[in-house]
Order: C-alpha cells, then structure tokens, then sequence
C-alpha cells in the first residue's frame, strides 16, 4: 500500500505539469495558413512596389492604395483571432505611416516624390527584414521568432 502513494503522488504531479504546458501552449494562436499567406503575398506586394520609389509616387497610388486594402484586412483578421496580440501589434506597427517600416516608408515617398537608389536600399531592407521575420513567426510560432518580433514591436513604440 506505501508503494501506491508515491505512484498516484507521480502521476498527479505528471498530470499538472502536462495541463501547465497545455495551458501556456495555447496563448499563442496556433498556426493559420491564411495569416502566413496574406504575409507572403503583402511582402512580396510590397517589396515590388518599393522597388518603383525611384520613379514618381503619383505613378503608383492606386497600387499602394491596393496593398494598404490587403493590410488593412489582415490586420482586423489579426485583431480578431484569439491570443494573438504579437501579430496583432507588428500588422499594427507595419501600418502605422509614423513608423520607419512599412506605411512609413510609403508616406516618405509620397512626400518626397521618389527616393534615390541607395536610400530605396536601406529603406526596403528594413522593411523587407521586419516582414521576414513576421512570416518566420507565422510559420513557426516558436520562442525565437516570438522573441525577434517582439524586440521590433519594442523598438518601434
């Protein structure tokens, strides 16, 4: 009989730590293979119409204006999807135009017209790297890249 109390001590405490994990485990939202589409295609959206910000905003409006339509629906989709405030608060961030990422940098481009090459670079690549690592979270939702998108929504506030 002393033997069957540790035994049911064991397994009690191998069962709260299993509901502990269950538990932590759901508050991130699991994987949507929407939210990692929509992700790739705003990027790749994006990324082509940034490379044209050496040519004149006005020849483009109606594109970007479609590509903040896209980002304006991922982010209520976002918004709305249980404990997922991380890509939540980066759709938030990417399209704040107060932000260097990227409504940002089409605000700049409208009020200056067109970019020169190098600044187009370094503007695109930030944006590009902020993006990336937003599809690697949506399509690993692991610790690492929750960590990586955080420290870019920290920096950005």
């Amino acid at each position: 009989m002393k033997n069957s109390i540790p035994l049911k001590l064991f397994a009690l405490i191998g069962l709260a730590v299993f509901m502990f994990n269950s538990c932590a485990a759901i508050r991130t939202a699991p994987f949507d293979q929407y939210s990692y589409q929509k992700a790739v295609e705003i990027k790749v959206d994006a990324s082509r119409l940034m490379d044209k910000a050496i040519t004149p905003y006005q020849d483009h409006s109606q594109e970007i204006a479609d590509l903040f339509v896209d980002v304006e629906k991922i982010t209520v989709y976002e918004k709305d999807k249980p404990n997922n405030g991380i890509s939540y608060q980066m759709w938030k961030l990417l399209s704040d135009d107060d932000k260097n990422l990227l409504a940002g940098f089409f605000k700049n481009w409208k009020e200056k017209g067109k970019f020169s090459q190098v600044f187009l670079k370094e503007s695109k690549n930030q944006v590009v790297e902020a993006m990336d690592i937003l599809i690697q979270y949506e399509g690993k939702k692991d610790k690492k890249s929750e960590n990586s998108l955080m420290n870019i929504i920290l920096d950005n506030q």
